[in-house]
């Protein structure tokens, strides 16, 4: 097949969006597709390089950090793409590229399958309106965007949850993105992990709780020093990778929770299970997940979970096994000392961990696109066929 992915988001870019469309767009390549990707240039000018069509757009960061807008200056790198002839377009988000997307599948008269990965009602305070506002718009926005196309993809039953009560009547299908099991598996090297600690300051014999991800106000930073600082373990020290627009509120908690905080800052994608193996346990109080995908990448580490109940996280992260699902601040500090205490709880939840990552693995999530795509063009081709 001729699988053609738009996407606002792209590399070097690190979120969770990117991820998927990276490792979605390799597994198709490695089962034989043909893969195209377009995406938003980081300037006004529109280009292409290699695979990748880059359309040239403006700073959209007084909307949401980091974000650009499509320009309309594209019709040449568009006529390629036509002339290339996609079987199906792969839309992963709800902006920008969703316009090339559909414009590009009408013109081909091919389906367009929509991958919808975030929950807005949990951003707006990004705009200046109320909640309940914003959950208007974020309702409206999704039953727009749904009904234009084939099939969506969510990665998880609470999403699919959502966008049904939100009003959403097309096809849905949950499909989690997979994750590079074969990164994880590495035996750490020990010398790396030395050097890591010494440039990082982690004292001798302390527990590192690892804070992987975006550092913004929907990931619970503030509340999860609050409940730290509760905890007052001594013998743990919290290590933040990654950065975001509430970095410097979150580091301003910890020092006033005088609580002991490493910041690593961002970190290259190719060194993130370094990282991870720097961990004894993954800790956040986010609630804004749609899968939870720095969750699964813990466990693949061996890293057991202590994270906030969510819905999309059933039947992955398991009480007392792979780790917890706390609901309130005595529940977390509570889970945190029984974690401490017992040493063969901890190995055992990390064995745990591994195995119950097996079951993301990028190929899986790559086959499950493909099949997915397979069926859309065969109802697609009966209706056709019908009509």
């Amino acid at each position: 097949m001729k699988i053609l992915i738009t996407t606002d988001w792209y590399a070097p870019v690190v979120n969770g969006v990117v991820v998927s469309v990276l490792l979605l767009q390799r597994e198709l390549e490695k089962l034989g597709h043909e893969v195209r990707v377009v995406t938003l240039a980081p300037g006004l000018r529109s280009f292409r390089k290699g695979q990748v069509y880059y359309i040239g757009s403006v700073d959209a960061g007084k909307i949401y950090p980091g974000a650009r807008l499509r320009l309309g200056r594209s019709g040449a790198l568009l006529r390629q793409l036509e002339e290339w002839g996609p079987d199906i377009v792969h839309s992963q988000c709800e902006f920008s590229t969703l316009r090339v997307a559909m414009a590009i599948a009408r013109r081909m008269d091919v389906p367009v399958v929509h991958t919808y990965h975030t929950v807005y009602e949990d951003y707006t305070h990004y705009l200046p309106i109320g909640k309940r506002t914003g959950k208007y718009v974020a309702t409206t926005l999704s039953r727009r965007v749904c009904r234009r196309v084939a099939c969506v993809v969510v990665p998880s039953g609470k999403v699919e949850r959502l966008l049904r009560s939100y009003g959403v009547k097309r096809r849905i299908e949950v499909i989690p993105t997979g994750i590079d099991l074969s990164a994880y598996r590495q035996a750490p090297d020990p010398k790396r992990q030395e050097e890591l600690r010494k440039k990082l300051g982690i004292p001798k014999g302390k527990r590192v709780l690892l804070y992987l991800g975006r550092m913004a106000k929907e990931k619970g930073l503030e509340e999860l020093m609050e409940y730290l600082a509760q905890a007052g373990r001594k013998d743990a020290v919290l290590l933040l990778v990654g950065d975001g627009p509430d970095r410097e509120e979150a580091l301003a908690c910890a020092r006033e929770k005088k609580l002991p905080v490493i910041f690593a800052g961002m970190v290259p994608h190719g060194e993130v299970p370094d990282y991870y193996r720097l961990g004894d346990i993954f800790v956040t109080a986010s609630t804004s997940e749609t899968q939870g995908l720095t969750y699964f990448e813990a466990l693949a580490a061996g890293l057991p979970v202590l994270c906030r109940k969510d819905p999309c996280l059933e039947g992955v992260i398991e009480d007392g096994v792979n780790g917890w699902q706390y609901e309130g601040k005595e529940e977390f500090c509570r889970r945190l000392e029984e974690f401490c205490a017992d040493k063969a709880l901890r190995k055992q939840m990390a064995q745990a961990a591994e195995e119950t990552a097996e079951r993301f693995s990028a190929e899986a999530f790559g086959r499950a696109a493909e099949a997915l795509y397979r069926s859309v063009l065969q109802k697609e081709g009966d209706a056709a066929a019908c009509r």
